[in-house]
Formats: structure tokens, sequence, C-alpha cells
């Protein structure tokens, strides 16, 4: 088992300098049967609904008002936040993505549980993975991300595709460092001959360990982004509240170039700061 806890050691420090390699034999059954990503979800794209685009639009005119109403209070200001609606999709795509990748992660540890728990019954590899299927039915329904996988192994199987290239192939399309981890322990124990149940158990218990902090950290830190919110929200509710009981207070920062530039100041910092916070409270395990 040290050889293959050095294989998964290799692999992380493959994949933190930004290289992917792929065996050979890999190349070569993608070529002939087609075993690449075409047809297959991409884990790095996300399309939205139209109900989703929908939300996002509106979140972001209301956003660009509201920076409007409590910095500057003029239309003019609006044409240089058109860039605003654009940025603010592409952030939630991206937030949209990492939440799917996330939940994909966990759905893996338990599909892994499932198949550590067949095999050690005296399936093979490639039975535990009908059987993993039937038990993520159960638990996930059938519509979850982790189910049409392994339905696509499973079907992939029947072809006389390798199971370790499948494995190889999901974590290529998915890009979370967990599965790719697997996929790579797993093809080398398979093309080496090892113990299979062994290989599946101890990577399973790795990586629900893994998962298990991941949830504590989360749980930890959720008390802190809730501060983080409002926090972030106390100056727009400080002006806010000036500009609706004093509003004579704040009007000679508006209207005139002083007062424009020393909002634009205070907005500037303002976003960096709110950028800061978000980053401090975002801990990858």
């Amino acid at each position: 088992m040290a050889g293959y806890a050095s294989v998964w050691a290799d692999r992380k420090k493959t994949l933190g300098k930004g290289h992917r390699r792929e065996p050979e034999n890999m190349k070569k059954r993608k070529g002939k049967e087609n075993l690449c990503t075409t047809g297959k979800k991409n884990y790095e794209q996300y399309h939205f609904t139209g109900k989703e685009m929908t939300v996002c639009v509106t979140e972001s005119i209301v956003l660009c008002l509201v920076v409007d109403y409590l910095f500057f209070q003029t239309p003019w200001a609006l044409l240089f936040m058109t860039p605003v609606p654009i940025l603010f999709i592409k952030q939630r795509r991206r937030q949209m993505i990492r939440r799917k990748k996330k939940e994909l992660n966990y759905q893996f540890k338990d599909a892994l549980a499932s198949m550590s728990v067949a095999m050690q019954a005296g399936y093979s590899a490639e039975n535990a993975i009908s059987a993993c299927v039937r038990d993520l039915e159960r638990m996930y329904g059938k519509n979850c991300d982790i189910l049409e996988e392994f339905r696509y192994i499973e079907s992939q199987q029947r072809v006389s595709v390798p199971v370790e290239e499948l494995f190889l192939d999901l974590g290529d399309r998915t890009r979370v460092e967990d599965i790719e981890n697997f996929a790579a322990v797993f093809y080398t124990a398979k093309r080496t001959g090892g113990d299979m149940t062994r290989v599946i158990q101890k990577v399973a218990r790795m990586l629900g360990d893994k998962i298990d902090v991941k949830k504590e950290i989360e749980a930890t830190l959720a008390a802190k982004k809730s501060e983080q919110m409002i926090m972030s929200a106390m100056p727009m509710g400080i002006i806010l509240y000036l500009k609706l009981t004093s509003p004579g207070f704040l009007s000679v920062m508006y209207g005139n170039p002083f007062g424009i530039f020393t909002m634009s100041l205070c907005l500037g910092v303002y976003a960096g700061a709110y950028w800061m916070g978000t980053r401090i409270v975002d801990i990858e395990v």
C-alpha cells in the first residue's frame, strides 16, 4: 500500500504544477473508441437556465442602481457600470461551477464507500460499479451527477472499455482533485495487479477523512462568513442611514469633481475590502 500512497502523493504534486499526464493506452483508446468528452458533461462550464439568467441580470442591475444612488447620484455613472452585469454573471457562473464540483466530490465519497463494501463482499471492481449504481439510486434519486457518471461507466464496461480508463476520463472532465487522485491510484493498481479491495478501501477512507475535515472547516467558518457579509454591508448601510436621516450632510459629496473623486475612492476601498474579506474566509483543504 505504500506504493499506492506514493502514487497519490506524486499525482498531487503533478496537479500542483499544473501538468496533466495521461497514460498512452488511454490516449489510444480515446482515439479508437471515442472515449473523449464529446457529448459528456463538462464540469468546467455551467449554462444558466432562463430563470437563473433573469435573476442574475436583475441582481446586477439592482446592484448598479444602489451603488449609483449611494455614491454618485447621477445617471451618467451608470454608463461606467455597464461591465458590472457581465462581471457579475461570470462571478456567479464560477460560484455555480464550484458548488457543483463540491457536490460531486461529496457524492463521489459515498460512491467509493459503496464500491468498497461491494468489493469486500467479493465483487470484482467491474461488478462493484453496478452495485454502486443501485446504491446511488437509493441515496440520491435518479437525477444526480454522480449517478449519471457511474451509469455511463457501467454502460461503457459492456462494450469492453477498461474501468480504469473510464475513471481517468471522469477525473479529466471534472477537474476535481480527489477524483483525479483516485483515478491515478486506481489505474496504477489495476495495471500492476494490486489488491483492488485494499486499494479501494484505503482510498475511500482517506477521501472520507479529507471530506470530513472540509465539512468541519465549513461548519466552523459558517458564522464567520455571516459576520463578514454583515460587516461588508455596514458601510453602505451607514451611507443610506445618513442620506435618509440627514440629506444635507452628504450633499457636498455629490455633483462636483471633488465629491465624485472622493466617493469613487471610497467605493474602490470598499470593493477591495469586500474582496479581501471573502478571500480570508475562503479556505481550501
